[in-house]
């Protein structure tokens, strides 16, 4: 029997927001081997990101001086000694495994070391909590300024204009150094200086200095927590060995205050070493407990680790009730066992060896390639044309390409047809059997070849022909396989 309902009885359940609103983190400064890590590879990273660019490199007359430059006018990229070209981006295939077997290394030994450590975004975000902490104060001090609403005071004003402007200074110079990779730096920079810079110049440094202002000085860690794809792959990808900062409950509960604990010492009671002094989530740059246990939010920066070792130290416990730890161990401890680190293992070994074999490969190939290459393209139509006198002539475009930065003499023979000629259309040749042509430094020259093979003895069927292009002076050689083909 249906039941009518009334629409008065319903009731609506509200569940609340879709999204929740953000709540505002104020790191707390920290001091101890975690954060003197953090400043050292902070420094070194920023060093190379804004120096780099002005590091010269002698590669001779004509050549960029440049150490490291992306030279997309002429299709170039230059790394010290290292000269590519478009031909050859499989090297930057090659970088970027290396770089991601790097990363899963990485975070099969200690988590999310890329995360707190070298991550762009954890690296400028913390250059711009420095600047923060030195305008404002630290993390009391500047809650107490939000919470009060200091914005009509005339040195609040004058502190949120100089944050925000050290922050801009920082931004805009981050743009205008990654601008400078891809043009000589010193030049560019005199241009920037009196406004006589390329349009796209002032638009890529624009575009940088935009991004790095809001992801590092308003996104923050909003960045990491629901941008950054890497917490949901680390995830996938960590095992059960891997040390990540962790909260040693085995230790730290029974939790409660200082004052109390010694209380339950002095009655044998059992009690846990944390007191509960919220230090660890005071300087977390999410603002997370990590004594809540693995959080996708945290970074694994380790100044949690910091902060709870002065605490402990203070308070006169062993240091490390939070660390780098895993559950295996925390269950081993738990029963009475020592902790045992596997940082070696099928995982560990398997990257390693991964990257060594395809950093191997890209070493081998970068050390026996040629500088001097022949690509070879038959004529489609016609394929074969048969001449008056019965001979076949073959047509091809062949590209040369000399990367060196001279000019050099080659001479280009072919393997194929019995007694057959070559012919370099509107080339002079100092040679009539053996084509001797100059290339020009630092280009691809292209040439078109006429194969011609006499009535006598022409194939009767499709055969291979091998050109074969060799430097007069240092003897290289560089060769490209094709086929002659009869009507």
């Amino acid at each position: 029997m249906n039941k009518t309902v009334d629409p008065t009885e319903l009731q609506v359940v509200d569940d609340g927001p879709l999204y929740a609103a953000r709540k505002k983190v104020y790191p707390q400064s920290v001091s101890g081997t975690f954060r003197r890590i953090k400043w050292g590879l902070m420094a070194f990273c920023l060093g190379v990101y804004y120096l780099l660019p002005f590091v010269r490199w002698n590669r001779g007359l004509g050549a960029p001086s440049q150490a490291v430059l992306v030279d997309l006018p002429n299709s170039r990229f230059y790394f010290f000694f290292i000269e590519l070209w478009p031909q050859e981006v499989y090297y930057f295939t090659g970088l970027l495994i290396v770089a991601a077997l790097t990363l899963f290394l990485m975070n099969a030994v200690g988590g999310r070391i890329w995360c707190g450590y070298l991550c762009p975004q954890t690296v400028w975000t913390d250059l711009f909590y420095a600047v923060e902490r030195w305008v404002e104060g630290d993390r009391r001090e500047r809650m107490r300024k939000d919470a009060a609403k200091e914005t009509i005071k005339l040195r609040r004003v004058g502190e949120i204009v100089l944050k925000h402007s050290i922050w801009l200074m920082i931004a805009w110079w981050t743009g205008g150094a990654w601008v400078l990779y891809f043009t000589d730096a010193p030049t560019l920079v005199m241009q920037l200086l009196i406004f006589q810079a390329p349009m796209i110049a002032y638009i890529w440094i624009g575009i940088l200095t935009a991004t790095t202002y809001v992801f590092a000085g308003w996104m923050r860690e909003q960045v990491c927590v629901y941008m950054c794809p890497w917490p949901r792959i680390q995830a996938a990808l960590t095992d059960e060995w891997a040390l990540n900062v962790t909260y040693k409950y085995d230790r730290g509960e029974q939790r409660t205050s200082l004052k109390k604990a010694n209380e339950l010492r002095a009655l044998g009671e059992p009690v846990g070493d944390c007191i509960d002094c919220y230090q660890c989530v005071a300087v977390c740059p999410t603002g997370i407990d990590i004594r809540n246990g693995p959080q996708l939010d945290c970074i694994q920066c380790g100044l949690c680790i910091d902060a709870c070792d002065a605490v402990m130290t203070k308070i006169g416990r062993e240091t490390r009730l939070i660390g780098y730890d895993n559950d295996i161990n925390i269950h081993r401890r738990q029963e009475g066992k020592p902790p045992i680190y596997r940082i070696v293992r099928p995982r560990t070994i398997t990257y390693a060896a991964m990257i060594a074999a395809v950093g191997a490969i890209m070493l081998y190939a970068l050390l026996t390639r040629t500088l001097l290459d022949i690509n070879v393209l038959h004529d489609r139509n016609p394929v074969a044309v048969k001449l008056a006198d019965g001979s076949i002539r073959n047509a091809y475009t062949v590209r040369l390409l000399n990367k060196r930065g001279f000019d050099r003499v080659i001479a280009i023979d072919m393997d194929g047809p019995v007694n057959a000629t070559l012919h370099v259309v509107g080339a002079d040749s100092v040679t009539k059997d053996r084509p001797m042509i100059i290339l020009a430094r630092d280009t691809t020259t292209e040439l078109r070849l006429l194969v011609t093979a006499p009535a006598e003895n022409n194939p009767a069927k499709s055969i291979p022909v091998h050109f074969h292009v060799t430097d007069i002076g240092l003897g290289e050689v560089a060769s490209a396989t094709d086929h002659f083909v009869s009507p």
